[in-house]
């Protein structure tokens, strides 16, 4: 194993470091997480002691960014991947959170029998954002499977998170901003009602790239639309403060080379 450490600070920034810093598993040719799952961790409301669900949970970054925000909040990351599976339990025990993060091998498709319906309180997913005949595959299966719908597409998330959810628990995604309004259609029909949205900007003037959007099981139509998230600053590759203050810990990337 080699040891990356990735630090996103810029002069000032070191008082909003957490406490515990985190330390995440990956492999060079395999899947890499990237900034979706902190807009994402950042985007969700928990209350205390919230029973969580991710789906497809990849390396395990949004559990681990959600236990950070609620120390007493239970998460169980669903994934299908084998490797990213065994990969994202060793994390887990690595940061030393076997006693708040389950890693749960299932598909989204044939949720497996331990996670019962309607015993969640919230539900999130950074799901695969292209269909299968769109856009290039990535090199390797694991970012393929990552990035396009090759194992459950849309509909299947939000029919497991809509199964999972309490009656007025909480839905969370990250999704492609182009695919709005299928994403809105869809969640109404699956009583996940859409309330809150935030578009995501590359940079200021420019076209939103992504959508953060919450939903609330059996809720009345309302939405709230919240002012724009942009991510850098200005031309250049300098996160805005607002990206920083989400960055708030120090992640260290273990990546076998």
């Amino acid at each position: 194993m080699a040891l990356v450490r990735i630090k996103v600070m810029s002069a000032g920034e070191s008082e909003k470091l957490r406490p515990k810093d985190l330390k995440i598993l990956q492999t060079e040719d395999g899947y890499r997480y990237s900034i979706d799952p902190f807009l994402l961790a950042a985007f969700v409301s928990l209350s205390a002691g919230a029973n969580v669900a991710d789906l497809g949970s990849g390396s395990g970054v949004i559990a681990l960014l959600l236990s950070q925000k609620d120390p007493v909040a239970k998460v169980v990351g669903l994934e299908l991947q084998d490797a990213l599976v065994e990969r994202s339990r060793h994390t887990v025990a690595l940061n030393g959170f076997q006693d708040r993060i389950k890693i749960v091998q299932g598909d989204v498709r044939a949720l497996p029998a331990s996670l019962m319906p309607g015993s969640f309180d919230v539900v999130v997913s950074n799901p695969p954002y292209r269909t299968a005949g769109s856009g290039r595959l990535a090199l390797g299966d694991e970012r393929s499977r990552a990035r396009h719908e090759l194992a459950g597409g849309l509909v299947d998330f939000l029919t497991a998170a809509s199964s999972l959810l309490k009656s007025g628990g909480l839905f969370f995604i990250v999704y492609l901003a182009e695919r709005l309004p299928e994403l809105m259609a869809e969640m109404s029909c699956l009583k996940l009602e859409p309330k809150r949205l935030r578009m995501v900007y590359s940079r200021e003037g420019g076209e939103a790239r992504l959508i953060l959007v919450e939903g609330r099981k059996n809720a009345r139509p309302g939405m709230k639309i919240e002012s724009p998230l942009v991510l850098y600053k200005g031309g250049g590759r300098d996160y805005t403060d607002e990206v920083l203050a989400m960055y708030g810990t120090t992640v260290e990337a273990i990546t076998n080379q």
